[in-house]
């Protein structure tokens, strides 16, 4: 009797939830599949995405040829391939962790009732989040729409239970044994050297052991896009190279702001993928329903001088151009280029999050989603539609003298602070871009359209 165990968003041995089960009686066989459907080479992104996964694939191989077996990646549609290569090794279950887009549950659901077809049983698990949205509901058994109580829920799970890793030593079917036309991971072309964010467990676990040693400057520093105040671990967050736990393991071992403000971040993390989880709609629509009435009247044009970072608003371009050339960007920065496209630039937020789902190496559907939602007031415990950011005021503020822009606003290079925040008046930077906007017009026309779209019961603010 073999297990198989289906890696996913979880490409590491330790703490894997799924594995730990799955090893417990039966040999075992680890299976990646690269889907089509999934893989997207065809933007910057995705290419960046494929070559972090790729390099994460093979370090996780050669860590299980130290044990004889090998990692056996397929190619296809999952609902093909998989069960095909269970039968073809004499599985009799396959093990996998859960994930929670209404994409991957279709699937999950697919590719089970394929193996049952087949008298092969699936069982799934818990692992990429903490605490499933079943786990944290209210009184009344509904889940949280603000984060706020879903917040003090969650802390209050966590007293409760903790947070139990998963290992085991498992006994793996030898590499000469396992079957199947299997992908030959040195053949598939990547280029690493492009990659701001280093590939695999063993870089994953080397940035959590570095983030340890500053965390208790995170609450301050992680405002400031100029300075290395972030722990800038989400792409193994989003590939597993670094288990939930293992970061709110970190959180819980220091008793200062900053670990409280990470592990905040974390339960965010948990929050947004509830909110996909059980309000599927948040996918193509928005969370808040009245907002749908919103026509978002912005210049079309302007997008496409968002994308490049020809604004004239320098923290926006230097946001935007970073984005572009390193495909990762500060989360304080994320929040203001999307406050910016829907209040400034008044287009609809699903510009922004398609634009980041082709840029990001750790794109994330439910935290993309769940972000810009926010941002453009229309999600889950959204920000308010009258609170608009300035982006100048938060240039001056977070980058004060100038360093990020500097660094990723060629025109700007030579431009002192104060004036780099707005060099638009005495001192001016040759062909740098005017801007396209006048932000004080814009804010109040952001905030008459998201209250015409307000139903006439709602008493205003």
């Amino acid at each position: 009797m073999k297990r198989i165990i289906w890696l996913r968003r979880d490409l590491r041995l330790v703490d894997n939830t799924a594995l730990a089960e799955a090893a417990n009686g039966a040999p075992v066989l680890a299976v990646y599949i690269l889907d089509p459907a999934i893989i997207d080479r065809g933007s910057p992104g995705g290419r960046r995405r494929y070559a972090f996964l790729v390099a994460s694939l093979r370090e996780l191989d050669q860590e299980l040829a130290r044990f004889g077996t090998r990692l056996a990646v397929l190619h296809g549609d999952p609902v093909q391939v998989l069960p095909r290569f269970a039968k073809d090794n004499g599985a009799t279950a396959v093990y996998w962790n859960r994930d929670y887009t209404p994409f991957a549950k279709r699937r999950d659901r697919n590719v089970a009732r394929a193996l049952a077809a087949q008298g092969m049983h699936t069982v799934t698990f818990k692992d990429q989040v903490v605490f499933e949205s079943h786990e944290i509901v209210s009184r009344q058994g509904t889940p949280y729409r603000v984060f706020t109580p879903f917040a003090r829920a969650w802390r209050a799970a966590l007293d409760r239970i903790g947070v139990q890793g998963a290992d085991v030593r498992p006994r793996w079917v030898p590499a000469a044994d396992i079957r199947g036309r299997l992908v030959d991971l040195a053949t598939l072309p990547i280029r690493t050297d492009e990659l701001f964010i280093r590939p695999g467990r063993a870089a994953g676990l080397a940035s959590l052991d570095g983030f340890a040693e500053r965390i208790n400057q995170y609450g301050h520093a992680r405002d400031f896009p100029a300075i290395a105040g972030t722990s800038r671990l989400s792409p193994h967050l989003k590939f597993g190279t670094v288990s939930i736990r293992e970061c709110v393991d970190l959180a819980l071992q220091f008793d200062n702001d900053g670990a409280e403000s990470w592990l905040n971040e974390l339960i965010w993390r948990d929050f947004y993928h509830m909110i996909v989880d059980r309000f599927p709609r948040v996918a193509v629509g928005n969370f808040q329903p009245d907002t749908e009435r919103i026509d978002w009247p912005g210049d079309p044009a302007h997008l496409e001088c968002w994308q490049q970072g020809q604004t004239g608003f320098p923290i926006i371009d230097a946001a935007m151009r970073h984005l572009a050339r390193t495909g990762w960007l500060h989360n304080r920065l994320r929040m203001v280029v999307a406050s910016f496209l829907a209040k400034d630039l008044l287009l609809d937020w699903r510009h922004g999050e398609d634009w980041f789902r082709r840029q990001l190496i750790d794109y994330d559907f439910a935290a993309n989603n769940g972000g810009w939602q926010w941002a453009a007031s229309t999600g889950v415990d959204a920000q308010p539609y009258f609170r608009v950011f300035n982006p100048v005021r938060q240039s001056q503020r977070f980058d004060p003298d100038g360093a990020f822009i500097r660094a990723n606003v060629v025109e700007l290079t030579d431009v002192p602070a104060p004036a780099i925040h707005w060099p638009h008046g005495r001192i001016r930077a040759p062909g740098y871009p005017a801007p396209i906007v006048d932000h004080a017009e814009q804010r109040e026309r952001a905030v008459q359209l998201f209250r015409a779209a307000r139903p006439a019961s709602q008493p205003p603010r």
